[in-house]
C-alpha cells in the first residue's frame, strides 16, 4: 500500500489494473462444485442489511502473504576516529551487519490451481535487501511457500502460486468500467498484520489521479477503510467481483482517513493473465515529457485548461521525434481518445501496442494539426530512471550497507578502486546538467565518503576523460582504472566538467 499525500509516496506494508467480464455466480468458487449448484449472495438493492454472507463466500479466497527478508544494517561505531575504532569493527560506522525483517501484505486466489494476485510491492525488498521467502497464508492458518511466477513494478502488480492436493476457493475479475460512484464495495485484507479484516464503503472516484504522472495514474477511489497490510488485497463489488486491488492511500496522518485508491481490473485484468502466462509486459512510448495543461499554462496558451498536456521536452530519436513532435506543442487527442485528467497521455500511450500507427492531434502555436507516429516500445523502469538524473538527489547509499553493488555500473573497478558509481551521459541528463546533447562521458551519481574522491568529486560531475583518454563509456572508464593501476599508478588523472563551472582536471588517489 502506497502513501499519496502532495507529492509524497511511501509503501504501506504491514511489519518491520483489457476488461474481463465474467458470467461466473459471486464469491469464491470451488473447481470441483457444480457451479450450477453454488449459492449467489447478493444483497438488495438500496443499502444491504449486513454483508455477512457475502463475506463468508469471499473471504475463503483472500489471503495474507508475509515475506523474509535479509537487511543489512550499519553498526554504528561510538569510538570511530579513536584508537579503539577497531574493536567494534573498524571504519567509520563499524562493520554492517545483516539482520531478519519482515513485510506483510495482502492477495487473493485468482483460479483453483492457487495463482495468487497482490502488489509487486508486497513482495520486493525495494533495495532495501533480498527477498528470501515468500508464504502465503489462508484464512484457515495453513501456510503455504509460494513461487514468484511474475511482476510488473510499473503496475504494481505481481503473481504468485502456491499448490495443494486439493483445489483452493477463487474468485474472478469484474468489470470495473461499470462502477459507479457511490456503489457499495468491501474490502477484506490483512491491516496491521491483524490478519483477514473486513471493510465496507462506497465508490468515492471513478479513474481518479493522483497526480504521480505514472502509465497506471488512474484508480477507483473507495472510502473503504484501507490501512498498512491491505496492499494487494481485493476490493469486492456487491456481486462478489474483484473490481480493484487495493494499492494506496492519501494520508497526512500514515492511518486511513477515508480515501483509499485501487488499482481498477480492467487495468490489472490484462497484466496478470500476461504475468500468469509468463509473457513480457510490453507498453508503448513516444519519448517526450510532460506535463499537465495547468490553470496558468492553459491561460498564457489561451486554451480550455484540464484538456490536453503540455509537451515540455522531445527525446531524440524517439517516436514523437520521428513524427515531428516539438517542444511547446499542446498533445488533444491520441488515436482518437481525449486527452483529459481521468484519461492522461501516458495512460493511453502505455496501452497502446508498440509498432502500431497512431494520430496524434496538436495545437502549436494557436494552430491545430496532426501528425502520424508509429508507437515505440516502453523502456524498462531501471532503463527510465537513467533517463532522469537530479544532481541534488541523494544517492549515497549506493557504498552504504543497503547498497546492491552487483546491480551497479562497473562496481568491482569504479566503486573498488575510485570509490564513485557512475552512469553513462545521455543526451537527456546532458540537457538535465547543462550539458550539449553532444556531450560525450559518465556522469558520477554516488562518492564513497571514505574515499580520496569524496574531497574532490561529487555527483552530477561528468567525467570527460582519464590520464588524457577520452571517456564515453563505463567501460572505457574501467579500462583506464585497470590499466593505471597494472602500472603501478597511485592515482587516475580525470578531466571533469561541473555544472556552471569550467572543465578541470582532477587527480584521484586508487585505493
Amino acid at each position: 500500500m502506497r502513501y499519496a499525500y502532495g507529492v509524497t509516496s511511501a509503501l504501506l506494508l504491514a511489519g518491520s489494473a483489457l476488461t474481463l467480464v465474467t458470467g461466473f455466480p459471486a464469491g469464491a468458487q470451488v473447481a470441483q462444485n457444480d457451479q450450477s449448484e453454488m449459492r449467489s449472495v447478493v444483497p438488495r438493492a438500496g443499502a444491504p442489511s449486513s454483508f455477512a454472507d457475502l463475506t463468508q463466500q469471499l473471504q475463503p479466497a483472500v489471503v495474507n502473504i508475509s515475506t523474509r527478508q535479509r537487511v543489512k544494517v550499519q553498526n554504528n561505531n561510538p569510538f570511530a576516529g579513536t584508537p579503539f575504532g577497531d574493536l567494534f569493527g573498524g571504519g567509520q560506522g563499524g562493520s554492517p551487519q545483516t539482520r531478519e525483517a519482515q513485510s506483510l501484505g495482502s492477495g487473493f486466489i485468482i483460479s483453483a490451481d492457487g495463482y495468487v494476485v497482490t502488489n509487486n510491492h508486497v513482495i520486493t525488498a525495494d533495495g532495501q535487501g533480498e527477498v528470501e521467502s515468500i508464504t502465503v497464508t489462508t484464512p484457515d492458518g495453513t501456510e503455504y511457500p509460494a513461487k514468484l511466477i511474475g511482476k510488473d513494478a510499473a503496475s504494481d502488480l505481481a503473481v504468485l502460486k502456491i499448490s495443494r492436493p486439493t483445489a483452493f476457493p477463487f474468485v474472478k475479475f469484474g468489470d470495473s468500467r461499470k462502477a459507479r460512484v457511490g456503489d457499495w464495495v468491501i474490502a477484506i485484507g490483512n491491516p496491521f498484520g491483524l490478519g483477514g479484516t473486513v471493510t465496507q464503503g462506497i465508490i468515492s472516484a471513478v479513474y481518479r489521479n493522483t497526480g504521480s504522472g505514472s502509465a497506471y495514474d488512474r484508480y477507483l477511489q473507495t472510502d473503504a477503510s484501507i490501512n498498512r497490510g491491505n496492499s494487494g488485497g481485493p476490493m469486492f463489488d456487491m456481486a462478489g467481483n474483484v473490481i480493484g486491488i487495493n494499492n494506496a492511500i492519501f494520508s497526512p496522518t500514515g492511518g486511513s482517513v477515508g480515501i483509499g485508491f485501487a488499482i481498477p481490473a480492467e487495468i490489472a485484468a490484462p497484466i496478470v493473465d500476461k504475468l500468469r502466462a509468463g509473457q513480457a509486459i510490453e507498453r508503448g512510448y513516444l519519448g517526450v515529457r510532460i506535463q499537465p495543461l495547468s490553470e496558468d499554462l492553459a491561460a498564457s496558451l489561451g486554451l480550455p485548461k484540464n484538456r490536453g498536456e503540455f509537451i515540455q521536452a522531445v527525446e531524440p530519436g524517439q517516436a514523437a521525434a520521428k513524427a515531428g513532435m516539438q517542444g511547446g506543442d499542446v498533445v488533444v487527442k491520441v488515436d482518437g481518445k481525449e486527452v483529459t485528467p481521468d484519461q492522461t497521455l501516458s495512460f493511453i500511450v502505455a496501452n497502446t501496442t508498440p509498432g502500431k500507427r497512431i494520430p496524434i492531434e496538436l495545437i502549436r502555436n494557436g494552430q491545430r494539426l496532426t501528425v502520424q507516429t508509429v508507437v515505440g516500445k516502453r523502456p524498462s523502469e531501471e532503463e527510465l530512471a537513467q533517463q532522469t538524473f537530479d544532481p541534488d538527489a541523494q544517492d549515497d547509499d549506493q557504498f552504504g550497507p543497503n547498497s546492491k553493488p552487483q546491480q551497479q555500473q562497473g562496481p568491482s573497478v569504479l566503486q573498488g578502486s575510485l570509490g564513485i558509481a557512475a552512469i553513462p551521459l545521455t543526451p537527456q541528463i546532458a540537457r538535465q546538467l547543462g550539458a550539449g546533447e553532444d556531450a560525450k562521458g559518465v556522469v558520477i551519481t554516488a562518492v564513497d565518503a571514505s574515499s580520496d574522491a569524496a574531497s574532490k568529486l561529487q555527483r552530477g560531475d561528468i567525467v570527460l576523460s582519464a590520464n588524457y583518454i577520452n571517456v564515453t563509456s563505463i567501460a572505457d572508464l574501467e579500462k583506464i582504472v585497470r590499466s593505471a593501476k597494472t602500472e603501478g599508478r597511485e592515482a587516475v588523472l580525470l578531466r571533469i566538467q561541473r555544472r556552471g563551472q569550467p572543465v578541470v582536471y582532477m587527480p584521484v588517489r586508487i585505493r
